[in-house]
């Protein structure tokens, strides 16, 4: 028994016991990887050295705006390297990262200042009007605002507040940090994008972040010094720990502020990039790629694809253009992929066709996951027959630590013992899972998510709708968009215009619907509206 437990007398000491957490990948590289290069945008590059002192700087400087450990700080950047720096700063002084996405309207914004109690926040020039709104919104004392201009994007400072660069260089390269105690402590604050109401804070832990680097670069076959283009928005599950993940391997991160063919393409010619992550959506504009964009290159580009199911067609089309693409699962609660769809090499001998099938499945669990099962509603294990539908759920140690400040949602998502996900799928023989629907119709555009019900209760505003239901339309460009169908009130008029302008009143575009559908909405014998019957309508059948 001696073996089990601490009868031998051998414990936990400060030699053989340390928080995990992902500062110390950096930490490392400082002194290991010192003169590669970590960081890429436009003409400026970074090594490690001089990438882990503005860091240092940056945590410093943070202590000197009154943040303490345990305190949040939020950020409102795209893929710039002040988010990057911000994503190890503000846990080497203690504190919480809070990245927001960008696409918000000002009330969520606001929402999310008060809720998480955000102390400093740093805003790109681009968004500064949009978060001064935003604060006259709260209902708490607003965080102080750090300007960060964009040099590279031409876009300048407002000269509103104090600015990125100067808080930066106020700090000490030598800074201690502030290295956790114990690993379950708070390290990231992660807002869904709601599917009914308010989003919800996800909390993560410095273990579980420390876990998925190591997961994730084994499921995606890394090397040492990996060039990754950084698609996935750092909003997005902290770029799904892939910036955490890479001084790990002593990589090098290229910044990407816009998304296009153009800009894929150039870095990977201009800088040997091997690896990215992104939606369907980015797949999409690589096959479709203007000749223009279009940049020649002489090895294969390891790509993570996840956020909506993909069109077998679209896998099969990029995977001819040098990418070779892994389709991996996840949320917000799993710090991102929790599942990989490994490729079996008797597959090979398949036809095109089948082989992109089996690519578009979600897989199995990645290795820092537990177990990942699709369930009945009496939580025992569907057939793995590849036709009957549960629910996904799963455990391990990257999955967060619960919804901040919201005890009920964590109960509810953590019954039995496992992370409820809400997405619905079938198990294939072999274990390999592949969604079918997602629960409570969230609509997935661009690797966003869409409240169906956050869409509704904006038209419901609107004085001439009587009824309305919102589901998924296939979208080539996309994935999927809102397509609403209405139900007018008797005697009253309204222009599909019309009604998508009002709908831009009160959400953030991505959220507003493309199409809109005058009927008379199906309903059962209780007036539930039938829902599988619009998504017919709307092109998608359940």
């Amino acid at each position: 028994m001696g073996w089990m437990t601490d009868e031998t007398g051998l414990g936990k000491t400060a030699a053989n016991f340390v928080a995990l957490t992902p500062l110390t990948h950096l930490r490392r590289a400082r002194d290991v990887f010192a003169d590669h290069t970590a960081l890429v945008y436009g003409n400026t590059a970074l090594t490690y050295a001089e990438y882990a002192d503005r860091i240092s700087q940056l945590a410093h400087a943070l202590t000197g705006l009154g943040v303490a450990p345990g305190d949040v700080v939020s950020t409102l950047l795209p893929n710039i390297p002040a988010q990057s720096e911000a994503s190890f700063a503000a846990p080497a002084c203690g504190a919480v990262v809070n990245t927001i996405n960008t696409r918000l309207d000002a009330d969520t914004i606001a929402y999310i200042f008060d809720h998480s109690g955000a102390k400093v926040a740093l805003i790109d020039s681009q968004f500064i009007a949009l978060v001064e709104t935003a604060i006259t919104l709260m209902t708490t004392p607003a965080p102080i605002l750090i300007e960060v201009p964009d040099a590279v994007a031409g876009i300048p400072a407002t000269g509103r507040h104090r600015l990125y660069e100067d808080l930066v260089a106020s700090g000490a390269p030598d800074f201690a940090w502030i290295m956790p105690q114990d690993e379950w402590e708070s390290l990231a604050l992660n807002y869904t994008s709601g599917t009914t109401g308010r989003p919800k804070g996800v909390v993560y832990h410095h273990r579980g972040a420390y876990l998925a680097t190591m997961g994730n670069q084994i499921s995606w076959r890394m090397q040492l010094f990996p060039v990754m283009l950084q698609i996935v928005p750092l909003f997005h599950c902290n770029n799904w720990t892939h910036t955490w993940m890479m001084p790990l391997l002593g990589g090098t991160a290229v910044c990407c502020r816009d998304i296009t063919a153009a800009a894929i393409y150039a870095a990977i010619a201009d800088h040997g990039v091997t690896h990215f992550g992104g939606a369907p959506i980015v797949l999409n504009l690589i096959v479709n790629a203007a000749d223009a964009d279009r940049r020649a290159f002489d090895h294969t580009v390891e790509v993570f694809t996840a956020g909506a199911p993909p069109a077998a067609a679209l896998l099969a089309a990029v995977g001819e253009l040098g990418f070779n693409i892994t389709q991996v699962y996840g949320l917000t609660e799993t710090y991102g992929p929790a599942t990989e769809c490994i490729w079996n090499a008797a597959w090979d001998a398949l036809p095109g066709e089948e082989r992109a099938a089996i690519k578009a499945r979600q897989g199995v669990l990645m290795p820092m996951m537990d177990d990942i099962y699709v369930v009945d509603d009496g939580m025992q294990g569907v057939p793995r027959d590849g036709e009957t539908q549960g629910e996904i759920v799963m455990r391990g140690n990257a999955v967060m630590k619960g919804y901040y400040r919201n005890p009920a949602a964590t109960e509810k998502a953590f019954a039995g013992g496992y992370f409820h996900t809400e997405d619905l799928a079938v198990q294939h023989p072999g274990g390999y899972i592949q969604i079918t629907d997602r629960a409570k119709d969230i609509i997935i555009s661009g690797g966003e998510n869409i409240s169906s019900v956050e869409v509704e209760s904006a038209l419901m505003h609107h004085p001439a709708v009587s009824l309305c239901a919102v589901v998924a339309q296939p979208d080539d460009k996309w994935g999927e968009v809102p397509c609403a169908f209405i139900e007018l009130k008797a005697g009253r008029t309204a222009t599909a215009e019309e009604l998508i302008a009002h709908t831009r009143a009160r959400l953030a575009g991505f959220k507003c619907p493309k199409r809109i559908v005058f009927c008379e909405l199906p309903k059962t014998s209780t007036g539930k509206i039938q829902k599988f019957e619009l998504r017919k309508l709307a092109g998608r059948t359940p």
